[in-house]
């Protein structure tokens, strides 16, 4: 079982690193198959070794998703957590796909993208975003309080400048949310906009702070992720140091 559990979560020997790169492998062309299946053209002939391929990627997901239950410490605490729940989203539409219409086969379809999600395990630095996001993860949640709170704001101001002259666009609150996050985000798709002065002056310092708004979590996590690579640098430091002591001590 240790063998096994080195080889599955353990990086730092040739067989732990081929397994990775095994996956990742495997990640990648599942990602190719599933733009494949969206081509119309495509004959009978090609659909069918797209869907054995399919059948492939699933049995080397299932069996990855098995054998980490199998070495997990804690393995309720696996299958409840982020990498768990994304290696089950990455087979559960095939083989809720054997008994369903296949009406809804097209919406399972979508979670296949999540399979994309299995890549981050396998790179180093999203350890690293990880750590940063868990410590500025406060200041995140007040900051999509915040753009919450702004984006009613701004559907609510515009609602009030905009009903009068365009009833049918700016209908209601509800209606005007999509300007709003249209706006803040600087999109600006052009389907609804003012017509009015003040509804055009209030837009006006909307997309200001919508530039604000954009800049905010960039900021918040490039400290962050600042602070965990310094810190991760001190402890490789830290190491380094303790083993040259120990080699010294041994001389």
């Amino acid at each position: 079982m240790s063998s096994l559990k080195n080889v599955v979560e353990n990086r730092d020997n040739r067989a732990g690193r081929l397994f990775d790169y095994f996956i990742q492998v495997v990640i990648l062309f599942a990602l190719v198959v599933f733009s494949l299946e969206t081509l119309p053209d495509l004959t009978p002939n090609a659909r069918r070794w797209l869907h054995i391929a399919e059948i492939g990627i699933v049995i080397v997901f299932t069996a990855e998703y098995i054998l980490r239950i199998i070495v997990a410490s804690d393995r309720w605490k696996f299958v409840k957590s982020f990498y768990g729940v994304i290696d089950l989203l990455a087979i559960l539409p095939f083989y809720l796909a054997l008994g369903i219409d296949l009406k809804l086969l097209r919406t399972l379809r979508f979670f296949k993208l999540l399979r994309a999600l299995k890549m981050f395990r396998y790179i180093r630095a999203a350890s690293r975003l990880k750590q940063a996001v868990l410590l500025a993860k406060e200041e995140i949640v007040l900051f999509f309080i915040m753009t919450l709170l702004m984006l009613f704001f701004s559907a609510a101001g515009i609602y009030h400048f905009e009903h009068e002259a365009q009833p049918d666009k700016f209908s209601s609150v509800f209606h005007s949310l999509w300007w709003a996050v249209a706006t803040l985000t600087t999109v600006g798709y052009g389907d609804m906009f003012p017509i009015t002065t003040g509804g055009r002056i209030f837009t006006f310092f909307i997309l200001i702070i919508g530039l604000s708004v954009l800049a905010v979590p960039t900021g918040l996590l490039a400290s962050a992720m600042g602070e965990v690579r310094l810190k991760n640098e001190k402890e490789i430091e830290k190491l380094r140091e303790e083993n040259e002591k120990m080699d010294e001590l041994e001389i």
